[in-house]
């Protein structure tokens, strides 16, 4: 088991600096860092587009557009690698500058509106989270293999998945130096991307422990692919709520809806009335289900004889706590073993060992999570093919 641990230091290359729009905690931070000079609006601090990696060939990836996928074959540890972490950007990689970086903190369900230095959210108390994070829409280009139906957005197959360290202040300590007032709802996450793209949720989701503002990733400066200088990391919750390149917190006194708990991010069609979800168009989606896939190519090609083979399964909801893998498309099942080490938020690697003879076969796994969730038999039927989760077949050629 992974725990989270604390750890302070100060940056000595960057401004340590607070603005606070009234007194109270932030006052007495503003007090202990000297009053040091104000910073200049977090907008302000994008200098440009970084360059773009899916252009440069070759890659490891799988080239989405402008994202890239993971080739789960090529993770053979418990970390994914910052090189090999999956890339899901809704617009254009922003360029930075971490000396002009400032997280503004602001709404009507704060006491204190504040605009925070990459040095102050390094100087705070930082914790360390091993999460996977998980697009919502992976599998979705596997969709019409298993249902019939080409779901709309990323026709992403496995590689939309990948768990890594994250290190820096929570959430909930940078809201408590705001000061909440007793009316506040939700918390709204906004970044500084091209398409200032933004995710709520409630309070509770923002206080959890392990809810942070990630500065690290693998013990390194976060990537400028992956959020730098600042990002959300919201384990259990679908990708998009990890909000990369966090440049505001906005706290309400009502319940947030924009565009992508509206319409993106919603689980659409005839089993999903829109009149039981207004004003969004069918049920918002937040947490992630149980779900496991094998590290092969697919379709993969292997010898014939014994192969160690192995994959990895995660749940929103809790560790995975057992996973059975089929040599025969389904038809019989057998119990694979789950790789240490375990933790809640993170994924668990899986091994078993095939005796493979030459042909045509279909192998598959299946995972339950320590909740109880198991992967289901029937897909969850929706427009966009969010959190397809299904036993996923996998053909292999032996020969």
């Amino acid at each position: 088991m992974v725990s989270n641990g604390h750890q302070n230091f100060q940056s000595v290359s960057r401004r340590h600096f607070i603005r606070a729009g009234s007194a109270g905690a932030a006052g007495l931070w503003l007090s202990a860092c000297g009053g040091r000079e104000p910073p200049p609006r977090a907008n302000s601090a994008v200098i440009g587009e970084a360059p773009r990696r899916w252009v440069k060939d070759p890659t490891p990836f799988i080239h989405r557009t402008t994202n890239l996928e993971t080739r789960l074959e090529d993770i053979t540890g418990f970390i994914t690698p910052n090189e090999l972490f999956f890339v899901r950007n809704h617009s254009p990689t922003p360029l930075i500058d971490p000396d002009r970086y400032a997280l503004k903190v602001h709404g009507p369900g704060l006491s204190t509106e504040l605009e925070i230095g990459l040095g102050t959210l390094e100087s705070m108390p930082q914790t360390t989270v091993t999460a996977y994070l998980e697009c919502a829409g992976n599998w979705r280009g596997l969709f019409r293999e298993l249902t019939g139906a080409r779901a709309s957005g990323g026709q992403w197959t496995t590689g939309a998945v990948g768990c890594a360290v994250w290190s820096g202040p929570t959430l909930g300590s940078v809201l408590e130096l705001a000061g909440l007032t007793g009316d506040a709802v939700d918390v709204n996450l906004v970044g500084l991307d091209g398409s200032a793209f933004e995710r709520a949720m409630p309070l509770a989701k923002a206080f959890h422990p392990d809810t942070l503002i990630a500065l690290r990733m693998n013990d390194q400066p976060l990537p400028q692919d992956h959020g730098f200088p600042a990002r959300a990391v919201v384990p259990g919750w679908t990708g998009s709520a990890s909000i990369k390149w966090l440049g505001e917190i906005h706290v309400s006194t009502e319940k947030v809806w924009n565009r992508n708990n509206t319409t993106s991010y919603v689980l659409i069609g005839d089993q999903w009335p829109e009149a039981d979800y207004a004003p969004a168009l069918g049920a918002p989606i937040n947490e992630l289900v149980v779900k496991s896939a094998l590290a092969l190519p697919r379709p993969a090609a292997l010898g014939p004889g014994p192969h160690q083979l192995h994959g990895f399964a995660h749940s929103g909801s809790g560790p995975v706590r057992e996973v059975q893998w089929s040599a025969d498309g389904g038809t019989t099942w057998q119990a694979a073993t789950i790789v240490d080490p375990v933790v809640a938020t993170a994924w668990q690697r899986f091994e078993f060992t095939w005796n493979a003879v030459p042909g045509d076969h279909v192998l598959m796994t299946r995972a339950v999570d320590s909740a109880g969730m198991a992967q289901p038999d029937q897909p969850l039927m929706n427009d966009k093919g969010y959190l397809l989760n299904v036993p996923l077949p996998h053909p292999v050629t032996v020969a």
